[in-house]
């Protein structure tokens, strides 16, 4: 006997439906365990006289830049205007389109 059998109540349907309030309640008991481990780490650590970023190195986490601009002929193609340009935009450049003509 398993502590899921309560679970051959219900129809495919219903548990479908219990599904996505399921995976609602997963995302918000890790969001706590989380918090809740991020206080305790940083107890532990200020009781040993540091700070998080200290024991941790402070790296900064590196997060995905935005595009600014995109081919007006394919959506699919953007650019964040850092880097190498691609070569849709040197082909619109060279059209005699301007940079400003595909800002997003």
């Amino acid at each position: 006997m398993s502590k899921y059998d309560f679970l051959d109540e219900y129809s495919n349907k219903e548990l479908a439906e219990m599904i996505p309030i399921i995976q609602k309640k997963i995302k918000q008991n890790e969001k706590a365990e989380k918090e809740a481990l991020k206080k305790q780490i940083t107890a532990l650590v200020a009781k040993g006289g540091y700070t998080l970023d200290e024991i941790m190195g402070g790296a900064k986490i590196k997060r995905p830049v935005k595009p600014k601009y995109q081919n007006p002929n394919d959506a699919s193609q953007t650019w964040t205007g850092r880097g190498r340009k691609p070569k849709w935009v040197i082909e619109l450049l060279k059209s005699g389109m301007q940079l400003e003509d595909f800002v997003i």
